[in-house]
């Protein structure tokens, strides 16, 4: 646990006001609570807390069994695929979902995603299904108001608790139903439970609200960037150059006095692999190049097996394969060896800046992505990329291209910098409200009168489970 008290909230309590009183919880990280409120274990307000079932075999025709992956990190759904397993009819009965339960993931690789929960709504309790395995249903009884407890256990308060008792109690970071019932919890009037949950329907659904128009926004200058670096290198920088046929179809009309030469004439494959005499270099990975911008997120000095990596220069452009991360593309400043997920491409008849350029336009990768192979991770293969055609312009023209991207995209990445710390800012604040509330660190029972709930609320009519 952080060890920093709920009261320690960003400075809310002065936009919103407090209860009339306030005790101590005796918990040091939660502080002081209102009066009337209590703290007991989340075991006390279960009349369920049971694992999922995984069936015997995946079947077409079988039951629809809810996976973490179907959960979303902020407590929603997106069932775009799911598994349906074949069940026993004992198994579909205890297992079967109902609006009003939470699902909890208790076994995950990140940290990130161990103990999201998301609420069954009567949509999700219409697909007949259950839940997997490696999740945990919670059930409470009619004084622990279901949406209240999603928010809680959605919070900082509710997932600290859930990391650091799945850590410190099982070794691992596991959960299970003793580690899960052991949450402490605000005990709160069930008035009051419904008052707090309605308020931060509203209030979030208009933070979430102003976030997707951020996010809409870096899309919309992601795409403007894409255009940009499209243009200038298929039809250069001058809007009224006499332009001619490429020869290519998804080229189209290059400017006149410009080349198309096929990759493999443009630029070498190299693939030369490290040795037990290179000793420490710097790697680089997959996940260690920005999609779209090229940028080094980050590296780490290491010695990698002869089979597993490439040795690169500061002259040679990276172009990642995997067809999920063709717009991973680099042009390294330093030496050092690359994922085998990684193309090497050192330029012989263009420059590097300009080819890295290339190999990020929408039309180059739109081909390469068509071409890609293979079942579960298609791969791009040289063959295919060194017999496709890449316009070439006079070197002058290249460095012009180049230098104008160079600027026009790094204003266009310091735009989306400033839209993301706004979505942070953003986030940041949902969340510091949520706590707030659950906390009893501010009063927001009177709050709906002023803003009613949104008539869009994914929770604005009763669960059944919640009036039973």
């Amino acid at each position: 646990m952080s060890g920093q008290s709920a009261g320690d909230v960003i400075g809310l309590k002065s936009r919103w006001r407090r209860y009339p009183a306030y005790k101590d919880s005796e918990i040091e990280w939660l502080g002081e609570i209102p009066a009337h409120w209590e703290v007991k274990r989340l075991k006390y307000g279960l009349i369920q807390n049971d694992g999922g079932v995984w069936g015997e075999a995946f079947d077409d025709e079988g039951t629809i069994v809810l996976r973490s992956t179907e959960m979303t990190l902020d407590g929603g759904w997106r069932i775009d695929n799911p598994a349906r397993r074949r069940l026993t009819s004992t198994e579909r009965r205890v297992a079967r979902l109902v609006a009003g339960d939470l699902v909890v993931t208790k076994s995950s690789g990140s940290a990130l995603h161990l103990g999201k929960t998301a609420l069954v709504t009567e949509e999700i309790e219409a697909l007949d299904c259950c839940f997997s395995n490696f999740t945990q249903r919670l059930r409470s009884h009619q004084g622990l108001y279901p949406r209240l407890l999603w928010y809680l256990l959605n919070s900082p308060i509710g997932r600290e608790q859930l990391n650091y008792f799945g850590t410190t109690t099982t070794g691992l970071a596991n959960l299970n139903g003793d580690v899960i019932g052991s949450v402490f919890i605000p005990w709160v009037p069930l008035p009051d439970q419904r008052a707090i949950a309605d308020f931060l329907d509203c209030e979030t659904a208009k933070i979430d609200a102003l976030i997707a128009k951020n996010e809409r926004l870096i899309e919309l200058l992601q795409e403007k960037r894409a255009a940009i670096i499209t243009r200038a290198v298929t039809k250069g920088l001058a809007p009224h150059a006499p332009m001619k046929d490429s020869g290519v179809e998804w080229l189209g009309e290059i400017p006149a006095h410009w080349d198309a030469l096929r990759l493999k004439v443009a630029a070498d494959l190299v693939n030369e692999r490290i040795n037990g005499g290179e000793g420490m270099l710097p790697y680089i990975a997959m996940e260690n190049v920005e999609s779209e911008t090229g940028k080094l997120i980050d590296t780490e000095f290491q010695i990698v097996p002869e089979s597993v990596c490439s040795l690169f220069q500061p002259t040679d452009v990276l172009f990642g394969k995997l067809r999920p991360y063709l717009a991973k593309v680099m042009a390294p400043e330093f030496a050092g060896c690359c994922s085998s997920e990684l193309i090497v491409l050192r330029p012989r008849r263009v420059l590097r800046r300009y080819l890295f350029y290339y190999c990020l336009s929408d039309c180059f990768i739109k081909i390469v992505d068509s071409s890609t192979y293979g079942a579960k991770m298609p791969r791009a293969n040289w063959q295919c990329l060194g017999n496709m055609s890449v316009p070439i312009p006079p070197i002058v023209e290249q460095r012009a291209i180049a230098d104008f991207l160079d600027c026009e995209t790094a204003r266009i990445e310091t735009f989306v910098r400033r839209v993301q710390q706004v979505i942070e800012k953003l986030q940041e604040y949902r969340a510091a409200l949520i706590t707030a509330a659950v906390t009893g660190q501010i009063d927001v029972r009177e709050e709906l009168a002023k803003t009613p709930i949104p008539a869009n609320s994914p929770h604005r009519e009763p669960l059944r489970s919640e009036e039973g």
